[in-house]
């Protein structure tokens, strides 16, 4: 990744700051994501006792499963808020101090579900829920948004795929804080945020000794001794002004307008595509096929044998593979590029689906076909987490300046917890009419918005955002492209004749 090790200590100050960045942000995301499935149960009890005693009577199976489902997908809306939110509140107040107040978030959420039993109110957990769905959606945009405004360029595919890492670790940590030898049991499920609060505290007390974004400091507060004040602090004690040339060079690209809005970026050609390829790896991440195999990886282990009680450890192996593939991601990204990454893994993964639908449909035929069910499984996720996961999530970045790429994550936000609580919602009866047979459908949506990404996403490793730019205007300015052209060839035949 680097040329030799001692270049690494020149960014040791970058490398902290992500860490610190990280356990605060898209860790948040990951944790709760995962934290409750374990202990659902004894929450989904403690709300029928409350319901008996504050009534007087049994909770009716219809309101409770109306109000646990109020309780999963309440998190989905805090996160939409929290991502729309980010637009207005990154220009105005920054990513540092945003992400400071945004540490406020789990701590108080922590508190909310700690005492929700001691007194007796089950809305204080969704309270609660809602906080942390906010603090992830905010989270999401700051974090992908400062390393990748702190990250030089040879850094750049690395540092980004640091986010979904995070993800994947956060997802580990809950699993593992859930489980019963630890927070899920009867008595002590109220603690489980407990984590996720001391975490943000940390990150509250580390993060005010890191600079803010130094492409921040230089466009937004035209600070130009801050921002070489921050480049030292990150990427060592040098001279970096070569760096800062480069941030200079997209002020004077992007025109005089230093700010841009939603509908100015929806009705911006110059950023039409752009828009159009981050949507569609977008919603390729969430209908790749992940949620579906993690949905049928119960079944896949009890039929391979495992004990029942013993399935959670095993499923805590998957999340340990997707953790281990996501720090492969971050450390083939900046040598094999991008784009080989996100073809290469949904090629492979639409590969596997198709088996795994074989392997399941003729489960019973042969006593070494759920095994194949179990590594197939693995193969999968390591294929995910290892390619498009963290892959995309880094292109995402770069393909987009500074301006637009605020509000570009609003909308890459708006589609991303819109989507995730639609699939949530129909994807227990996709799974009920098709059964195994829905990794056809996913295998289909792979392949289709795999041949997007081929034709229309450039490689970005290595390039500026210039250069990124100039690639995707081939395809906003197409027509007027060809009609250059063919003032060109008519300029040279006139040439030829005289």
């Amino acid at each position: 990744m680097m040329s030799s090790s001692s270049e690494l200590v020149h960014y040791r100050g970058l490398f902290l700051m992500v860490f610190v960045l990280g356990i605060g942000s898209t860790f948040q995301y990951g944790y709760h994501l995962s934290v409750l499935n374990s202990p659902s149960p004894f929450i989904k009890q403690y709300i029928n006792d409350t319901w008996s005693r504050r009534f007087k009577t049994e909770i009716s199976d219809g309101t409770l499963t109306l109000i646990w489902s109020f309780v999963v997908s309440i998190f989905s809306i805090g996160g939409l808020i929290g991502s729309t939110a980010s637009a207005y509140l990154i220009v105005r107040f920054g990513k540092k101090k945003c992400q400071l107040v945004n540490s406020i978030l789990p701590i108080a959420s922590a508190l909310l579900v700690g005492l929700s039993k001691v007194m007796g109110y089950f809305e204080m957990i969704l309270v609660g829920r809602f906080l942390c769905g906010f603090c992830s959606g905010l989270g999401i945009n700051i974090h992908a948004q400062y390393v990748g405004e702190t990250a030089p360029r040879k850094l750049r595919g690395f540092i980004n795929a640091t986010g979904p890492m995070f993800v994947t670790l956060g997802k580990l940590c809950g699993q593992i804080v859930g489980l019963r030898e630890i927070f899920g049991t009867e008595f002590l499920w109220p603690q489980v945020l407990l984590l996720s609060g001391i975490i943000s505290f940390v990150q509250m007390v580390a993060l005010p000794f890191f600079p803010e974004s130094p492409i921040y400091l230089l466009l937004e507060k035209d600070d130009k001794e801050a921002c070489q004040k921050a480049l030292k602090q990150l990427w060592g004690d040098r001279d970096h002004q070569a760096a800062i040339e480069e941030m200079l060079k997209e002020k004077t690209t992007r025109g005089k307008g230093g700010r841009m809005g939603i509908l100015e970026l929806l009705r911006d050609p110059s950023h039409r595509w752009q828009l159009c390829a981050m949507i569609g790896m977008i919603l390729s991440l969430q209908l790749s096929g992940a949620s579906a195999i993690y949905f049928y990886s119960y079944d896949v282990f009890l039929n391979a044998g495992f004990p029942e009680d013993r399935i959670a450890y095993v499923s805590l192996g998957v999340g340990s593979f997707e953790f281990v593939s996501a720090m492969i991601c971050s450390l083939l990204i900046d040598r094999f590029g991008r784009k080989v990454l996100i073809l290469g893994g949904y090629s492979l993964m639409a590969l596997t689906l198709a088996l795994l639908t074989v392997t399941l449909s003729v489960q019973e035929a042969y006593f070494w076909m759920p095994y194949c069910s179990v590594g197939l499984t693995f193969t999968f996720i390591f294929l995910y987490g290892a390619g498009p996961a963290g892959a995309t999530i880094a292109t995402c970045v770069e393909i987009f300046g500074q301006v637009p790429r605020v509000p570009a994550f609003v909308v890459s936000g708006v589609f991303s917890w819109v989507g995730l609580y639609i699939l949530g919602m129909i994807f227990p009866y996709i799974v009920e009419s098709l059964q195994h047979f829905c990794f056809i459908l996913f295998i289909f949506v792979i392949l289709l918005f795999g041949t997007l990404i081929y034709f229309v996403i450039p490689e970005t490793k290595g390039k500026t955002i210039s250069e990124i730019s100039q690639e995707f205007n081939k395809l906003n300015f197409r027509r007027q492209h060809k009609e250059d052209k063919a003032i060109m060839s008519l300029r040279i035949v006139q040439c030829t004749r005289l």
